[in-house]
């Protein structure tokens, strides 16, 4: 993964694609952090699954972003924030549809032998393990709780 986003660098600094070159070097630094965070507590560097963990949530925090600045009135803005997402999501993989998300959460539950809405927290754990990076957990909690409830 790491790999990949250097790669990438190289490519836009090639190309002069200097709104996309910001992005990776973003990316670069919040990896980066994880490794000093990680380095502090004894732990190893970054691995793939933190590396999909920390991405989706910057694509998660530029969404917030990008809808805020919508309704502040500062659509160039907005526009800038979902450049980046895009740039981000090129190295997450693909997202679950709304079917596949249900049927995964039934596999899951299957799995684990969730019974009721107290057994939550294994169905999500389990997809957390399986889905890293490719799944909205907060959509996934909801069809859990309505599967479960």
């Amino acid at each position: 993964m790491r790999d990949h986003v250097m790669d990438e660098v190289k490519a836009a600094m090639k190309g002069g694609d200097k709104a996309r070159l910001s992005t990776l070097r973003l990316i670069q630094a919040a990896v980066k952090d994880r490794d000093i965070a990680n380095r502090g507590v004894g732990k190893e560097a970054a691995s793939d699954d933190e590396i999909l963990q920390i991405l989706s949530k910057m694509v998660k925090q530029r969404e917030e972003s990008a809808k805020a600045f919508e309704d502040g009135g500062r659509p160039e803005l907005a526009a800038n924030e979902r450049a980046e997402i895009a740039v981000i999501r090129d190295f997450l993989p693909k997202q679950l549809s709304d079917a596949e998300t249900a049927d995964a959460v039934r596999e899951a539950i299957a799995e684990t032998g969730a019974a009721g809405v107290k057994d939550m927290g294994k169905v999500m754990a389990a997809l957390r393990e399986r889905y890293a990076g490719q799944m909205d957990f907060g959509r996934a909690s909801g069809v859990v709780k309505g599967l479960l409830g």
